[in-house]
């Protein structure tokens, strides 16, 4: 049985994701917990959000993105 989604980010990359992608989610709820509502206040939301992204994304090894973006996944480099 094949997995649903082929891994196609780098294991140097998946690290990098989920260290940034770690600090992302960290800094926006520090930020959020002492800021006003607002536009900042949405902004922070979206850093949480984006940062949860690359956590996802590097956990799972698929990114959507590269996929429709037709970019070579990790086993086809491996066979070049």
């Amino acid at each position: 049985m094949s997995p649903r989604w082929s891994v196609n980010i780098r294991p140097v990359e998946r690290g990098a994701r989920i260290s940034l992608g770690l600090v992302g989610i960290i800094g926006g709820v520090l930020l959020l917990a002492g800021s006003p509502p607002g536009i900042v206040a949405v902004l922070e939301v979206l850093l949480i959000l984006a940062g949860a992204d690359l956590v996802v994304t590097g956990m799972t090894g698929h990114c959507p993105l590269y996929a429709w973006l037709a970019r070579r996944t990790v086993q086809a480099d491996r066979r070049s």
